[in-house]
C-alpha cells in the first residue's frame, strides 16, 4: 500500500495510505486511510492542481453528492470494502 505524505495549510503533516485511484469528469481521486490496519477512516481527495502544475494539490471531497458518486465507483472498484 503507497504511503503519502500530505501537509496541511497550517504545516500539519498528515499520512494517508492510498487504497485506490480513479479519474472522473477530468478530474483525479484518491480514496484513502489514514491507518494500514482495517480500523482506518476512508477519505476521498480530488486534485484540484491546474493543467500546468508540476505538484498535485489534493482536497477533501466534502460535497455529499460528489462524494456518494465517486464513493460508488470505489466501491464497485474495491467490492471487498464498504465505504458507506
Amino acid at each position: 500500500m503507497e504511503k503519502l505524505t500530505f501537509e496541511s495549510d497550517g504545516g500539519e503533516r498528515l499520512d494517508f495510505f492510498v487504497l485506490e485511484q480513479t479519474r472522473v469528469a477530468g478530474k483525479d481521486y484518491l480514496l484513502v486511510t489514514d491507518s494500514e490496519g482495517d480500523d482506518g477512516e476512508a477519505y476521498i481527495l480530488r486534485d484540484d492542481s491546474g493543467d500546468g502544475d508540476q505538484e498535485a494539490a489534493y482536497i477533501f471531497v466534502e460535497d455529499d453528492e460528489e462524494c456518494a458518486a465517486v464513493g460508488k465507483i470505489f466501491s464497485e472498484m474495491l467490492e471487498d470494502i464498504d465505504l458507506f
